[in-house]
């Protein structure tokens, strides 16, 4: 069974692999057919040479590694405030009706907004600094993690709950030793889902209200025809999102290891 599982694996990595190569092929036709100016479609070659470039020289005030650390640092504000309130906020949710009865409408009415939609408030609020890109991550990131929580508490094992109730627990700990760690690994998958939506409204803040980040230095590329920079861009955050989501992914599956609930 094992080595049927590591063949399975192999075959997706070289499947993988196949279709990366399709794509870098087909990329590097079509800038060399000359149908698309070069100015609008350089080479793969030509945008790994620009990356490294960046990496070590400095563009719209930083190099590539700083413009990543300063929307790493943003990221970190507002996936982390989101994760804070979200998380509690959905237990308790799960837990009290009348809080659930309260707070689900507002919910429900706002957790539809586009983050992208929060842009001219933060704007208007906070201007270029750190505060405007904070909030919108939080709007992407908030929503899953209340989400999740609220259905894993919602899930929570009924039997451990009348176990809990017959003995006379208190709510708070019935909530932060039974409906908590029922709900991990639904809160688990809710912060990849939350990390991903809070990379991706992070990026849309700086192309509009930043100065400094990924965001900001594709804009500035942008503004001097810069095609190979911006394409720079967007492997810096194709890079770090796809880390966000690996390690993610292992805290995940360690979880459920764990809990017997993953092979």
């Amino acid at each position: 069974m094992s080595s049927m599982r590591i063949f399975d694996t192999n075959n997706t990595v070289v499947l993988g692999l196949v279709g990366f190569g399709g794509f870098l092929a087909v990329w590097t036709l079509l800038s060399l057919s000359g149908l698309i100016p070069s100015l609008f479609l350089p080479s793969p070659a030509a945008v790994v040479e620009r990356f490294a470039y960046l990496l070590n020289h400095r563009f719209a005030g930083g190099t590539l590694v700083d413009h990543l650390g300063a929307s790493m640092l943003r990221f970190a504000g507002g996936f982390g405030l989101a994760v804070l309130i979200g998380i509690p906020l959905g237990l308790l949710m799960g837990w009290f009706r009348l809080l659930d009865d309260i707070v689900t409408p507002l919910f429900d009415a706002v957790r539809f907004i586009a983050p992208i939609a929060w842009v001219p408030f933060a704007a208007l609020w906070f201007g270029t600094g750190i505060g405007g890109p904070i909030m919108i991550i939080f709007a992407g990131a908030f929503p899953p993690c209340l989400i999740n929580a609220y259905r894993g508490a919602k899930f929570a094992d009924p039997r451990l709950i009348e176990a809990g109730r017959m003995l006379g627990t208190p709510d708070r700990r019935m909530i932060t030793e039974i409906l908590l760690p029922s709900a991990v690994p639904s809160i688990i998958a809710g912060l990849r889902i939350s990390a991903g939506l809070g990379w991706q409204s992070l990026v849309g803040a700086e192309l509009i209200v930043a100065s400094t980040g990924i965001g900001y230095m594709m804009v500035q590329g942008q503004g001097n025809v810069s095609t190979t920079t911006v394409m720079a861009g967007m492997i810096g955050i194709g890079i770090i999102g796809l880390v966000i989501d690996v390690v993610l992914r292992r805290v995940e599956e360690a979880i459920l290891r764990r809990r017997g609930l993953s092979a």
